[in-house]
Formats: structure tokens, sequence, C-alpha cells
């Protein structure tokens, strides 16, 4: 019987205690939320750009904008000429009764089709329905970029636009399929970038 009354006593001194602790309280606060206090420090030594939101954080082609007349570094001034760069052409700009078709030669698909001038030849394969590489569309890449076998690119096709092959990879024979146009007969190894 000592024994439990023992018991009994330990029991209720201990639910004593630990009731008057948590009456008192643990003394522990929350420290201060600094997460906002982080992302504005952190966003603060980000420098600021003045494109358009989904530009500055654009990966690959499509992420540039024209900058305005007069605002570009080493623009030339009034008065000083400038030697004018092939732009590409239009292809829409081309007549029907001038429309000229071309033998194309596509070495890995094994077969030769004909490709309008005023038609790219990467549309042209995809009409085949060959699945040929290509991101863009539009010459701001070079996933699309092929290989002409015969000589420099330039003497095969023309661009209607080309933001990413240098000189020397066109003169090489490289091409982008997406914005190239044939002006002769040639082969060409699609997949092929420079």
């Amino acid at each position: 019987m000592v024994e439990l009354v023992g018991l009994a006593a330990g029991a209720t001194l201990t639910l004593i205690v630990v009731a008057l602790h948590y009456a008192k309280g643990t003394g522990w606060e929350a420290p201060e939320d600094i997460s906002q206090e982080v992302l504005e420090q952190r966003a603060a030594t980000v420098p600021e750009t003045d494109f358009p939101e989904p530009y500055n954080r654009s990966i690959g082609g499509g992420g540039a904008t024209a900058i305005p007349a007069g605002e570009a570094e080493g623009e030339l001034g009034e008065g000083e000429e400038a030697e004018e760069e092939d732009e590409g052409f239009d292809p829409d700009d081309i007549a029907e009764d001038e429309v000229e078709y071309y033998e194309i030669e596509f070495a890995k698909e094994g077969e030769t089709i004909e490709v309008a001038n005023n038609e790219p030849l990467l549309d042209a394969g995809e009409e085949e329905g060959w699945d040929l590489p290509y991101a863009c569309r539009e010459g701001q890449c070079i996933s699309c970029a092929g290989h002409i076998e015969d000589g420099p690119a330039e003497d095969y096709i023309r661009h209607s636009n080309n933001d990413s092959l240098m000189d020397d990879d066109m003169e090489e024979g490289y091409c982008l399929t997406c914005v190239a146009y044939p002006t002769s007969d040639f082969t060409l190894e699609t997949g092929e970038s420079p």
C-alpha cells in the first residue's frame, strides 16, 4: 500500500509542475518573418532591363527586341556611308510567273524532290512527311541547320532571314533550312550544324 500512495503522490506532483510550467509559458516566441525582406534584397541585386517582361528572361532565339533608331551604340551619324548588308529577301515578292523549281537531293532521306524558289527547304521536306529538325522557324537559331555538299551556300540558296550563321559558315555550305530558298539544284544534308 505504501508503494501505491508514493506512486499517486509522485504523479500528482508531476501534474502540478507541468500545469504550472504551461500556465507561466515557455518564453519562446516565433522569429519575425524575413522572407519578404530577403526577396527584396535579392531583387535589388538584379540589374534592371528595358526589355518587356518575357524578353528579359528568354533562353535561346527570340529574346531580342528591336533597338529604336538613334539609340544603338556606334550607330552611323548623318552623312556617313554604311555598307549595305544583305537583309534577305521576301519570297512573297516572287511573281507566280517567275517561280522556278529546283531538284534538291535530301541525302539523309535518300530522295530528290522539286522545291520552288519561293518555298523554304524545311517546308518542302515536311510536305514529304519527313521529320526534319527545327525550333524557331525564323532564322534565329541553328536547330534546322543543314549542309550543302556542293559548295558555298550563297551559290545555291537565299535566306529570307539569317540571324545565326556567320559568313564563314555560309562559305562552308551551311544554311538554315527554315528560311532557305533554293536558287539552283544541290544536295542537302539535314540536321548538320557548324
